[in-house]
């Protein structure tokens, strides 16, 4: 007589599709944790340090256009200013913004 296999395996079987399935979420999991604890702060700090030399910049360019040198206090005086500016900016930034929620 022949015998039919019926592929079935025992209970302790897992199909192939599911460990795959399993094995990507254990990835995506892991890349999202690499992401929110090492890597997400590191580009935060990128960023932040990005924007104070950005500001930096433009502080030096702009006060040294009214022959304020870096490191003067009409300088320094200048920066402070250009701060204000630079709130009362992002505060009608953010009031506009909430405006056309």
């Amino acid at each position: 007589m022949t015998e039919i296999d019926s592929g079935e395996h025992g209970s302790i079987a897992v199909p192939l599709r599911s460990l795959a399935y399993a094995l990507l979420v254990a990835i995506l999991a892991a890349s999202g944790l690499y992401a929110s604890f090492i890597a997400g702060p590191a580009m935060h700090a990128a960023a932040r340090d990005d924007l104070v030399r950005t500001v930096a910049e433009e502080n030096r360019k702009f006060c040294g256009m009214f022959g304020m040198g870096v490191g003067t206090d009409t300088f320094a005086a200048c920066s402070r200013e250009l701060t204000i500016v630079r709130q009362r900016q992002a505060d009608r930034d953010n009031a506009a913004a909430q405006g056309l929620l």
